[in-house]
């Protein structure tokens, strides 16, 4: 027996808003979101999950799956869901008009594949980039690592000494997002130490682009500098200060 679509996602403990326009699919008690990629999208490094011109349909009426499928985006952006993704071979002879129905699956591959959100021009994409994210102040030209790393992202706006200065003579030594100063926690030892953040994706900067320190960067702890860098592009600095969580 051939397992169907809606059999295959909810095996995993996934589900939709609905089974026929549904592109996306989650599974809130695990915390991940599944996409289905047609095999002309599907890339062994990096598959097209989301273009911003599958908004609406033929007919130009927005199409139900497009919006669950931003809703199922924010879920890895902002609430730490994991993004998988399994491979679909579209019926070609398969023609309908339908407002409501998508193309027709074919075949699909029942194997659900880890990977990353990134976002290129406006487009999503689930890559099999490493989720490891090595921060500025970590990295030198000379570092060397073991593995398969295939991207090491080093901002030199970041790294700017004369930069980094003014704007840490402006907003001091705490992280912008949790408060934390490393003198008052550790002393003489952990004295003017604070990493700085780019406030401007590296994709949107231009050529002419020029950084202003008190405006572009921002101090911020190691940790939260991480977690900002965990989604792509970066979250803000007032998404994850509205996702730290404080013990009461």
């Amino acid at each position: 027996m051939i397992m169907n679509r809606k059999t295959f996602i909810e095996s995993t403990g996934a589900t939709c808003k609905n089974w026929n326009w549904s592109w996306s699919f989650v599974n809130n008690e695990d915390k991940f979101v599944v996409f289905g990629v047609w095999e002309d999208n599907f890339k062994s490094d990096l598959s097209l999950i989301l273009d911003p011109s599958w908004k609406k349909s033929r007919k130009g009426r927005l199409q139900n799956g497009y919006t669950q499928a931003v809703e199922h985006i924010d879920l890895v952006r902002h609430k730490g869901y994991k993004l998988k993704i399994y491979k679909m071979i579209k019926d070609h002879n398969y023609e309908d008009d339908s407002e409501s129905k998508p193309s027709k699956i074919k075949k699909f591959d029942p194997n659900l594949l880890d990977r990353q959100l990134k976002r290129i021009n406006k487009k999503w994409y689930a890559s099999d980039e490493m989720a490891d994210i090595y921060i500025p102040e970590e990295v030198t030209e000379d570092s060397m690592f073991e593995g398969a790393i295939k991207e090491v992202k080093v901002n030199s706006y970041e790294r700017n000494k004369a930069a980094r200065k003014k704007c840490i003579e402006k907003y001091g030594y705490k992280c912008s997002v949790c408060s934390f100063d490393f003198e008052s926690n550790y002393g003489e030892i952990g004295k003017e130490f604070i990493h700085v953040h780019h406030k401007i994706p590296l994709a949107d900067i231009r050529k002419e682009y020029k950084l202003n320190p008190t405006e572009d960067l921002v101090p911020v702890c190691p940790n939260c500098h991480a977690m900002l860098h965990r989604t792509k592009p970066a979250l803000t600095i007032e998404e994850l200060r509205n996702q730290f969580k404080v013990d009461s």
